[in-house]
């Protein structure tokens, strides 16, 4: 390094002398000795303001419970399915299978991974994006673009149909067996298309390899089911049975076309993402041939106000942010003002939206249902949101959550929304899309 300049003895003297004569810095010297910095920083004056009452309240069922899986996008998107589900048979609890969806997911992506390693083939393996797909490997993670295609290939089954297992509520083993054998196929298939191997031999090992991820679902999850009888209780504690139903008839007569009515919006303010545009992610998507990840970037003021018309119309709001700050665990809140880490610490720690995202402080790591949103009298706008989250019902409000607005606009990334709300700018939906890296942050929800 040119003109460097190391650290001196006499840097370190004065800076000793600067702490043994900061008082504050004593107290809390003794107060991290003893206590989790997490509660130091907490501010009980500005959590007083998460209250769990909201001017908009969308009655929904009980929270669900995605236990230790990734699958949050999946809970969340059959949380919105089950509402219209639950409404045409009059019941006031029922769930979908995400095991169900879980399986397809995980197959056709461990085929999508497959065709991403034959496409890269001829590039070295320390090129940064087969570096990237290799290290990346197939998780539970997604979006709601992969969600529809899977539900358009493959239908929706109810949870009695093809229930939990151990090992669909607990995927770490899964997971790391799964993507160590992908890697195995992975180095074999590039090698093959080094050594020249036509078409028809690279098909085969595919083949041979997706046979034997098949029988290995099979045994974690049990095999998807072909045919099912639907029976629910309704409301008056009728019982109703509906017999032979395939997924796809169930879903058909379920949900029919309701889906294609719906699109993701992001904010990403980052200087290569104008807003007005829509994008999408290179080898980012579980079903080849299907349609790709889409979404229409839009400034926040505007991506908040569809989604405040979507709830104040009755309908609930699939969407992807950070969960990973400000986050109260025993009240079920996220809030930025409740925490003061700067204080605590005497770091600057804030960074605004664009640069969290440009420089890897935050990411989409958690799909949720917003349910209501309280809007303030004075103002005329949101100060806190309702959220159904997918991490059981234990504790305060029955598993549901809450998030302060200022926490909604550093942290939500993207919601999904009926393109009617989009007025004049759903015609952008039909542009040519531009292509995001692999590794970019609008992508990282499926990781």
């Amino acid at each position: 390094m040119k003109n460097s300049t190391p650290i001196t003895q006499d840097q370190i003297a004065e800076y000793s002398r600067a702490y043994s004569a900061d008082a504050t810095a004593q107290i809390l010297t003794n107060a991290f000795s003893k206590t989790g910095m997490g509660n130091l920083a907490y501010n009980p004056v500005a959590a007083k303001k998460m209250q769990f009452r909201f001017s908009i309240d969308i009655k929904t069922m009980p929270a669900t419970n995605q236990k230790s899986s990734g699958r949050c996008w999946l809970f969340a998107a059959t949380n919105v399915l089950r509402e219209r589900i639950a409404k045409q048979c009059n019941m006031d609890n029922f769930e979908l299978s995400q095991s169900y969806l879980a399986f397809w997911d995980k197959f056709e992506r461990c085929n999508y991974y497959f065709e991403t390693i034959i496409d890269t083939a001829k590039l070295p393996a320390d090129d940064r994006t087969v570096s990237y797909l290799v290290g990346t490997g197939v998780f539970d993670g997604g979006q709601w673009d992969m969600f529809v295609n899977i539900v358009r290939k493959y239908g929706i089954v109810p949870k009695d149909a093809m229930p939990e297992t151990e090992q669909t509520s607990s995927t770490g083993n899964l997971n790391n067996h799964l993507n160590r054998y992908l890697k195995v196929v992975a180095i074999r298939l590039r090698k093959m298309i080094a050594e020249g191997a036509d078409e028809a031999a690279i098909d085969a090992e595919k083949k041979t390899a997706l046979a034997k991820i098949y029988r290995f679902l099979c045994m974690c999850y049990g095999e998807p089911p072909k045919e099912f009888d639907f029976e629910y209780t309704d409301k008056e504690s009728k019982l109703h049975r509906e017999p032979g139903y395939t997924p796809m008839t169930y879903f058909e007569k379920y949900v029919g076309t309701y889906l294609d009515d719906y699109v993701s919006i992001i904010n990403a303010p980052t200087v290569d993402k104008p807003y007005d545009a829509v994008y999408t992610v290179k080898y980012l998507g579980n079903v080849v041939g299907a349609n790709p990840i889409l979404y229409l970037n839009l400034e926040l003021e505007e991506f908040k106000s569809i989604v405040l018309q979507q709830l104040k119309d009755g309908e609930i709001v699939w969407f992807g942010s950070d969960c990973g700050k400000f986050g109260d665990g025993a009240a079920k809140s996220w809030d930025d003002a409740s925490w003061n880490h700067e204080a605590l610490t005497g770091f600057e720690l804030t960074l605004n939206k664009a640069d969290s995202l440009d420089y890897h402080e935050s990411q989409m790591n958690h799909a949720m249902v917003i349910t209501g949103v309280n809007i303030d009298e004075a103002t005329g706008r949101p100060n806190r949101w309702k959220i159904e989250n997918s991490w059981g019902s234990d504790g305060a409000n029955g598993g549901y959550h809450m998030a302060s607005d200022t926490w909604f606009d550093r942290y939500v990334y993207q919601a999904v929304v009926n393109k009617k709300y989009l007025g004049e700018k759903s015609k952008l939906l039909k542009k040519k899309p531009k292509v995001l890296d692999p590794w970019d942050p609008m992508g990282s929800l499926a990781d």
